[in-house]
């Protein structure tokens, strides 16, 4: 979802800038256990049950163990190539075609990163149940557009996995199926359960929580700073003493990245109702406190301490190559930066006037309203994957903050640590369907501040009124 809202909001930038200038491999299936079989394996619910509580040697990838691993079916898709490689004559890949669900087969949509883990659990399952366990490769934002498309003809999946802000869009279009964890309720982040909480029902199985925090170069930086005067003045100090290109690196144009300064300012995105849930009828957006926000944006560009040409990229590769010394990044960052071998250190983002609270994204396990193995894909989830084993496999494939209480403790990773401090400061981003129509206005308003095109307050009042326009239409 990061990656496909950064192209979008290249494009939208490109545009604007040139505007102010004037100018499929098919997979083989072994054969699937007759229904019977499969159907024997739900039919004892309580011995089910006690056995799938207790999967063996989970927390390790390993070559398969049993013959009967042979069922599962794992479609494997060619990796794009690289953005730096130079574009040459040749037919345009086709999308993969989604795998449909099928009685007795149990189909999960999963992104690249999380093929391996979730493969190695679809093994074991099959090894005990003799249920085969197909895991299709899919771009992680074609999971969802596939679902909206293939669901309701039947071509869905059983099992997603996927973003907690995909809930209003999905649950709003019937496509999700209401999820009980049941028991195991103790055991997940309520922040992640809350998340994942749509009019009162759960919609998905949580199992990792992030949000950005401070990352900064401990050689340029040996003390971090605890309050945003004290960001912008050791900022000025490393461009004044030539040390850096840039003290503090953010992206232009990132709603995203800038919502602990909108917050950190007193501004919000959406108001709360009586319950806690948002409410798309109270957009605050043109807020005194996002005014204030997007003023301090305004100041930053206009002393030198924000760039107007930087994207994404830039940011990280700015902070690897020592030319910035800090930025506000999520857990996704750690891998590069960590090979960069940047003296690097992680802290909860410097005070403003609020605390300032970041979006919180959780990713989970969803279940689709079309899929044909309901019951086996809900116990699936909540009797073989929220295990401390399953769970720990998912975090050795992709290392994040966990929503499963009980390992927190197994693992011994400080700079997880830090950015889940920063999650439990901050807010779920709204789920809710009118969020579709905050992101490209607000984009917009950002980018017109960081190119100094438009008063931060026009730009704000704009915004605002072009979402509630769009809410109201679309009613």
């Amino acid at each position: 979802m990061r990656k496909m809202f950064r192209i979008g909001l290249l494009l939208m930038v490109a545009s604007m800038i040139m505007a102010a200038c004037g100018g499929e491999a098919t997979p083989t299936a072994s054969p699937a256990p007759t229904a019977t079989t499969a159907a024997q394996a739900l039919a004892q619910p309580t011995a089910t049950t006690a056995a799938m509580a207790q999967p063996t040697n989970t927390t390790a990838p390993a070559a398969a163990t049993n013959t009967t691993a042979a069922a599962v079916m794992t479609l494997t898709i060619a990796a794009a190539a690289p953005t730096n490689t130079p574009a040459v004559a040749g037919p345009t890949p086709t999308k993969p075609k989604p795998i449909a669900s099928k009685e007795g087969t149990l189909t999960i949509w999963v992104d690249a990163g999380r093929v391996p883990a979730i493969t190695e659990l679809g093994k074991q399952f099959t090894a005990k149940y003799n249920v085969p366990v197909v895991v299709q490769e899919l771009g992680f934002g074609d999971i969802r557009d596939d679902l909206k498309l293939s669901g309701p003809a039947g071509e869905g999946p059983d099992i997603i996995i996927g973003a907690h802000d995909w809930l209003g869009e999905l649950v709003s279009n019937g496509l999700l199926e209401p999820l009980d964890l049941g028991a195991k309720v103790p055991n997940f982040n309520p922040v992640a359960v809350k998340a994942f909480t749509y009019n009162g029902k759960v919609y998905g199985m949580p199992y990792s929580v992030e949000a950005v925090a401070l990352m900064y170069n401990k050689n340029l930086v040996p003390n971090p700073p605890t309050t945003w005067d004290q960001l912008k003045q050791i900022a000025k100090q490393l461009q004044d003493s030539g040390k850096v290109e840039q003290g503090y690196v953010l992206q232009q144009g990132d709603p995203y990245h800038t919502e602990a300064l909108n917050t950190g300012f007193g501004g919000y995105v959406f108001g709360r109702n009586a319950d806690g849930s948002y409410n798309p009828q109270d957009v605050g957006l043109d807020s005194a406190g996002a005014k204030a926000a997007a003023a301090e944006l305004d100041s930053m560009v206009k002393q030198g301490l924000l760039r107007k040409d930087v994207t994404a990229d830039l940011m990280n590769s700015m902070f690897q190559q020592g030319k910035s010394a800090m930025m506000i990044t999520g857990p996704w960052a750690l891998g590069d930066v960590r090979k960069s071998g940047i003296h690097y250190g992680i802290t909860k983002i410097p005070m403003m006037k609020n605390t300032p609270r970041p979006f919180v994204g959780v990713q989970g396990f969803m279940v689709s309203a079309f899929a044909k193995n309901k019951l086996l894909a809900k116990t699936f989830l909540t009797e073989y994957v929220a295990t401390d084993d399953a769970m720990m496999a998912l975090y050795k494939a992709v290392p994040a903050s966990m929503a499963w209480l009980p390992i927190k403790d197994k693992i011994n990773d400080p700079d997880l640590a830090v950015f889940a401090a920063s999650a439990s400061d901050g807010d779920p981003m709204p789920a809710i369907p009118q969020m579709s129509s905050v992101w490209e206005s607000w984009t917009k308003s950002i980018v017109l501040i960081f190119q100094q095109q438009q008063a931060p307050d026009k730009a704000m009042d704009d915004a605002a009124k072009a979402i509630r326009d769009k809410i109201a239409s679309s009613k």
